[in-house]
């Protein structure tokens, strides 16, 4: 492994958010700000940024963007199958239309939006495949459960019940929970449910203007059912496993409909 793969793979990730287009009120409350495209703003660099070198690359990143998404598409395990997962449920994705690489605030690397049923990745933080994979499959999490529940993204518990599910299946590891502070040698059995609480309340924080304690509370109320509820991945993927290719493989076993 290089030394910059390395450093992607162990750095903690940006939180992802539901995206609620139908808040009331001040859009900050329900994080609609951090997605300014979504409110049909085009994204305007500062001159100052551009001369840095720090901006003013906007369609060269969406094209690469849009690659990633594609080969994510036609190669990730978890991909096609989240993919097989959600047209086997009735709400089969069409990438032209499901899926928008846009820049985004810095808080975040991807979004869902339930009001255009649509996945947003942020091409200006979801930089390479690995990162894109990730951010695909963490918002067809979301996708699904809005596709087989009957979600209310503005009922916190909903909200915190679908980000434990996604960070449940697609981001906590021994690896990741260590940089976030969340295990240690002598308490890896907790490991996994204290990195996937830490990532659920982050995204929950992230969007939605709710005190701290007010999002802890809806972790903990929701987490023994959400995080037990592993569909329709199966299992909690460990990282440098194999369990995304078994995953995958086991899908026809569930009825899904895997390419």
């Amino acid at each position: 492994m290089s030394e910059k793969e390395s450093k992607q793979k162990t750095t903690p990730p940006i939180p992802n958010a539901v995206i609620d287009r139908q808040g009331d009120g001040d859009g900050k409350q329900w994080g609609y700000d951090l997605y300014p495209e979504r409110r049909g703003e085009k994204y305007k660099p500062s001159w100052g940024r551009v001369l840095l070198g720090i901006e003013g690359t906007e369609n060269l990143d969406k094209i690469k963007c849009e690659r990633n998404v594609y080969s994510c598409i036609k190669n990730s395990p978890m991909v096609k199958l989240m993919m097989g997962a959600l047209k086997s449920s009735g709400c089969a994705i069409d990438i032209r239309r499901h899926i928008a690489c846009e820049v985004c605030d810095v808080s975040v690397s991807g979004g869902y939006d339930p009001v255009l049923n649509q996945v947003v990745v942020c091409q200006n933080i979801a930089r390479n495949e690995g990162i894109v994979q990730g951010v695909l499959t963490h918002e067809m999490i979301h996708m699904f459960d809005y596709c087989r529940n009957d979600l209310d993204f503005k009922n916190i518990d909903h909200l915190a019940c679908t980000e434990i599910r996604a960070a449940n299946l697609t981001h906590c590891s021994f690896m990741s929970a260590w940089t976030q502070g969340d295990a240690s040698p002598f308490k890896i059995k907790q490991a996994h449910q204290d990195c996937v609480k830490t990532k659920a309340l982050n995204s929950v924080l992230a969007v939605r203007k709710v005190t701290t304690e007010e999002a802890i509370e809806a972790v903990e109320r929701v987490f023994p059912k959400c995080y037990n509820d592993l569909e329709p991945i199966g299992r909690r993927i460990r990282r440098n496993s194999k369990d995304m290719y078994k995953a995958y493989l086991e899908g026809p076993m569930y009825g899904y409909d895997v390419d």
